[in-house]
């Protein structure tokens, strides 16, 4: 049976691929934003579709984050309890 590689996921790594994605997404807009009048209506569609996503991400992580912190604090109350 192969061994499974050890997969961890760190804040530090998520939050900077997150970093460098909202970075994708500024230059997306500015690039748009600078051929307005040439902008197909389908690059505006797409441009509100990544945006949604980019926010979606954002809350995912927001969540992740605060459901990690009320353990570390349930854990830290049972601690204290003993």
């Amino acid at each position: 049976m192969s061994k499974l590689p050890n997969l961890s996921l760190s804040f530090y790594s998520l939050i900077s691929a997150y970093k460098k994605l909202q970075s994708q997404l500024v230059v997306q807009v500015k690039a748009l934003a600078s051929k307005m009048s040439s902008a197909q209506p389908g690059s505006f569609i797409l441009l509100q579709f990544q945006m949604s996503q980019v926010t979606q991400i954002g809350e995912s992580i927001s969540n992740l984050i605060g459901q990690v912190n009320s353990v570390i604090n349930k854990a830290v109350q049972n601690q204290q309890s003993r």
